[in-house]
């Protein structure tokens, strides 16, 4: 969900700017900053984000630059001047410089008045427009991240099929290093086994480390990623739980695998997913 949109409006007077950033978070986490004098428009704002962006942390701001040689802050004189009078009382002294009680009475309270600037609803529905263009350019450029991760996401599914095959080529190895190793242990013990009783607790074992079921499980799991990504509706949630039940079956193949080779390609499937992880909350 990482994204950056940007609008410039010019006004007679001003230069208005709308900014929008966004980077990734499950849920929507929206940071608003613009001007007081648009404070009263700022819940539709949110609402406008919030319905098109959906999730990530997003920083919206509104920056206004003045063009005009107007402003909207003036001298108190009347302020001013009472300060310099009190000032030279202070000083007592008819030789007092006047720029210098000057400057000291300028930073005093209430030096300067600002006159509250009242919304124009004109000039907030230019703005507003301006807005719809900046959303418009971050949900594009979502857009077109999104298709560079679809693309992404179908290898790493492919290379986890891959190497989920690969796990399974090694399924006859494997047990017959298991049936070789621990014939080899009854052996180094040099006492004598009930060959059948031997036979049924291999067999026991060996059921504890079958992965029939992962591997169907995964396999599943596999074929919904893809549907999921398929459809229309925003799905980056669902995509995450299917993701997490992947994980799992992973992780169970890897403590079942008990040979070497099984192992490294259970480490390159765990390697890919996390992969998908890192940018599955990019997904909406």
């Amino acid at each position: 969900m990482t994204g950056y949109g940007k609008s410039v409006l010019q006004l007679p007077t001003k230069k208005v700017t709308v900014e929008i950033k966004s980077l990734n978070s499950k849920n929507l986490d929206l940071n608003v900053r613009i001007p007081s004098y648009y404070k009263e428009k700022e819940l539709s704002v949110r609402k406008k984000l919030a319905s098109s962006l959906v999730r990530g942390k997003v920083d919206f701001s509104i920056f206004v630059e003045m063009t005009a040689d107007e402003t909207s802050t003036t001298i108190n004189h009347g302020v001013v001047k009472e300060y310099m009078q009190q000032l030279r009382n202070v000083v007592q002294t008819g030789s007092s410089d006047d720029v210098s009680l000057l400057k000291m009475a300028i930073t005093m309270p209430d030096a300067l008045k600002t006159e509250r600037e009242e919304l124009d609803e004109n000039e907030w529905n230019l703005i507003n427009e301006n807005i719809d263009v900046a959303i418009k350019e971050i949900v594009q450029y979502r857009i077109d991240e999104a298709a560079s991760l679809e693309i992404d996401f179908r290898e790493r599914i492919t290379n986890i099929r891959k190497f989920l095959e690969e796990v399974y080529s090694f399924d006859a190895d494997r047990i017959e290093n298991v049936k070789a190793r621990l014939q080899k242990a009854i052996d180094d013990l040099k006492v004598d086994t009930d060959q059948n009783r031997f036979e049924q607790e291999l067999i026991y074992y060996l059921e504890k480390l079958d992965i029939n079921e992962e591997k169907v499980r995964l396999s599943n799991h596999l074929d919904y990623f893809l549907q999921t990504l398929e459809t229309p509706d925003s799905n980056g949630k669902k995509l995450g739980f299917i993701v997490q039940e992947m994980g799992r079956e992973i992780n169970t193949t890897g403590s079942k695998a008990n040979f070497a080779p099984m192992q490294k390609a259970v480490i390159q499937m765990k390697n890919e997913l996390e992969q998908i992880k890192e940018q599955i909350l990019n997904v909406l």
